[in-house]
C-alpha cells in the first residue's frame, strides 16, 4: 500500500519535472522568435508578421506563467489559464489596432525579409508543438499551453501564405487579409481558453462548498 503511494508520488514529481523542462524550452524559443519577428516586421512592413510577433510575445508570457504553476492546485492553474485567455484577447486588440493603422497607410511588404522571418517562425512553432504534444490532454495549465502552440503553427502557415501572396500579386492586401484572419483566430482561442478556465474555477469552487 505504502509502496503504491510512494510510486504515485514519484510519478507525479517526474511528470512535473518534465513539464517544467518542456515549458522552459518553449519559453526560450518563443522569446527568441519574438525578437526575430519584430525585426522582420520592421524591415518588411508586414502586418501579418507583426501579428505573429505579438502572438509570440503573449506566448512567452503564457509559458512563463505556466511554468510558475506546475504542481499547483487546480484553482491556481485555472486562474493562470484565465489570465492567459485575457492575454490572447489583448493580442487580438493589438492586432486590430495595427491592422487599422496599415489600412490607412497601405504599402506592399518586402517579400524577401517577410518570407525568411515567416519560415523561421514556422520552424520554431513546429518544434514547440512537437515538444508539447505529449502533454496536450493534461491539466488545464498544459491544455491551454497546447492551445497556444497549435495556434502558433496555424499562424506560421498563414504568414507564409501571406508572403507568397504578396510576391504573386505585388500588393499589400494579402498581408492585411491574413492579419484579419489571425485576429479571428486569436479571438476564437481566447474564447476557448477563457471558457475552459471558468469551468475549471467553477468546479474548484463547487468542490470546496
Amino acid at each position: 500500500m505504502n509502496n503504491g503511494c510512494c510510486q504515485g508520488h514519484v510519478d507525479i514529481a517526474a511528470l512535473e519535472t518534465r513539464q517544467r523542462r518542456v515549458l522552459t524550452y518553449v519559453l526560450v524559443i518563443n522569446a527568441g522568435t519574438f525578437s526575430m519577428m519584430v525585426a522582420g516586421a520592421a524591415h518588411s512592413g508586414s502586418s501579418a508578421l507583426l501579428s505573429g510577433a505579438l502572438d509570440n510575445l503573449g506566448d512567452a508570457l503564457t509559458y512563463a506563467m505556466s511554468l510558475a504553476v506546475v504542481g499547483a492546485g487546480s484553482a491556481a492553474k485555472a486562474r493562470v489559464a484565465l489570465f492567459k485567455g485575457l492575454l490572447i484577447f489583448g493580442a487580438a486588440v493589438a492586432v486590430a489596432v495595427q491592422i487599422g493603422w496599415h489600412l490607412r497607410h497601405l504599402e506592399t511588404p518586402i517579400f524577401e525579409s517577410m518570407g525568411i522571418a515567416a519560415l523561421l517562425n514556422l520552424a520554431a512553432n513546429l518544434l514547440c508543438l512537437r515538444l508539447l504534444y505529449p502533454y496536450r490532454n493534461g491539466d488545464v495549465n498544459m491544455t491551454s499551453v497546447w492551445e497556444c502552440s497549435r495556434n502558433d503553427v496555424v499562424e506560421g502557415l498563414a504568414v507564409i501564405a501571406a508572403a507568397v501572396a504578396v510576391w504573386l500579386f505585388d500588393s499589400g492586401w494579402p498581408d492585411i487579409l491574413i492579419a484579419i484572419a489571425l485576429l479571428a483566430l486569436f479571438l476564437r482561442s481566447a474564447t476557448r481558453v477563457l471558457g475552459g478556465a471558468w469551468r475549471e474555477l467553477d468546479t474548484a469552487h463547487s468542490s470546496r462548498a
